[in-house]
């Protein structure tokens, strides 16, 4: 997938306009700019392109509506392949032409991103991504993930496992299988301190990216003959490791995720062989949700969706629209205060940073964003796959975030010190 630099003014045509063509045509229009730079041709591929859909097509919907607070959402695409001179690049680009916010997906990019936006004043999103130690508010006031948190997925996976086995996981072995990055390392540190706690035993395999070939790796998790497994990764990464989870026997429902695990994954694993399988599931996936039953109705219907139909729906594309949706909320939460603007950064925060129990009429779990939390509160669920579907074995919840915040203020606290 080649995805050249576009400004998308999704809605009032669904049209794509080169190197800013769009801001001039509709330069009448009072716009809000967020720049999109994301991987869609390196290691997240797929995953990247569903959740953009999934924004873009939010956007439509709201343009459609005739925007927000009186202003159109403009969004700037382009592909920086996960390449930091590639989004350094972009993000500078948006930064000269008035973007007021980014979304890069991507870990290494948001960490390298991070001294940047908090001196610009300009908004990262860090969606399932980026630095944990973002949620504290007070030290990363530019950077908001709006979403919960690596270590907050893996607080919520032990509470699952332990609920698993009657209250106790004492004597218990998890194995954790990973992406050797910084993603892939980030839920370290809970595991090991809640190994502690719980008294289980922590067994770590990590991969080399993008993770096409970990065979070597699970004959030997195989053989440790684990009572759970987890696998964190995102891509290829995912579907090679389900694959060989499947092939070495280990059974499904032992068997976690992270929040990156979408139908997709199983049409390449095979939906049957994957069957039981869980996964942290951070809003509502389906069609069945309001927003998403709207989109199809007044975007898609009308020709005007941003990708294939059949992806509408999906986790991946889910999680783009309830990442569409907060932003938009902030942008009309910081119209109802500042109508006129000026629309900059600081008061696009202002609005992000006073979002309360939002839910996108039913989409996600109750969030609400705070200068002192920017995880918006760390409820999710735990969702089975059930051969056609993710079907959800958990209500909404919050777990262990006694141990998740003290490793965000102890991380935050050295980076408010150290700048690291």
């Amino acid at each position: 997938m080649s995805i050249d630099r576009r400004s998308f003014i999704a809605g009032t045509a669904a049209v794509a306009a080169q190197f800013g063509f769009a801001s001039r045509v509709y330069a009448e229009d009072k716009i809000v700019r967020f720049t999109i730079a994301q991987d869609f041709t390196r290691i997240y591929t797929f995953v990247t392109s569903e959740y953009n859909q999934g924004q873009r097509d939010y956007f439509a919907l709201v343009n459609e509506r005739g925007g927000v607070g009186g202003y159109k959402i403009v969004a700037d695409v382009t592909d920086h392949a996960n390449d930091l001179p590639r989004a350094i690049e972009a993000y500078e680009r948006g930064k000269r032409e008035g973007a007021v916010l980014i979304d890069p997906l991507s870990t290494p990019v948001a960490r390298a991103l991070v001294p940047r936006a908090l001196e610009d004043k300009i908004n990262m999103i860090t969606a399932y991504s980026g630095r944990s130690d973002a949620a504290d508010g007070t030290a990363f006031p530019y950077v908001l993930p709006l979403s919960i948190n690596y270590w907050t997925q893996a607080g919520l996976i032990i509470e699952n496992f332990k609920k698993t086995e009657k209250g106790s996981l004492k004597g218990k072995k998890i194995v954790f299988v990973h992406i050797d990055t910084p993603f892939g390392k980030e839920p370290l540190s809970i595991l090991q301190v809640l190994a502690q706690k719980e008294g289980f035993e922590l067994l770590t395999f990590p991969y080399t990216p993008p993770g096409n070939d970990q065979s070597a790796i699970w004959p030997q998790v195989r053989r440790a003959r684990p009572d759970f497994v987890i696998f964190w990764g995102a891509g290829v990464g995912q579907t090679v490791a389900l694959t060989e989870a499947i092939r070495n026997g280990l059974p499904m429902d032992r068997v976690s995720s992270s929040v990156w695990l979408s139908e997709s994954d199983m049409d390449v694993v095979g939906r049957d062989a994957a069957k039981g399988v869980m996964k942290v599931e951070p809003c509502v996936g389906g069609r069945e949700p309001k927003v998403i039953k709207d989109i199809l109705a007044e975007v898609v219907a009308k020709g005007k969706g941003a990708g294939p139909e059949a992806k509408v729906g999906t986790a991946y594309y889910n999680y783009g629209v309830q990442m569409g949706a907060l932003m938009v909320e902030g942008v009309r939460l910081a119209a109802a205060k500042a109508p006129n603007g000026p629309v900059t950064g600081p008061w696009l925060n202002d609005g992000l940073r006073s979002i309360t129990n939002f839910t996108a009429e039913g989409l996600l779990p109750p969030t609400t964003v705070t200068r002192e939390d920017h995880q918006g509160g760390g409820m999710g669920r735990i969702a089975r796959w059930d051969g056609a579907k993710f079907v959800p074995v958990t209500d909404w919840f919050a777990a262990n975030q006694d141990v998740v915040w003290s490793e965000i203020k102890k991380n935050s606290e050295t980076f408010k010190t150290t700048g690291k």
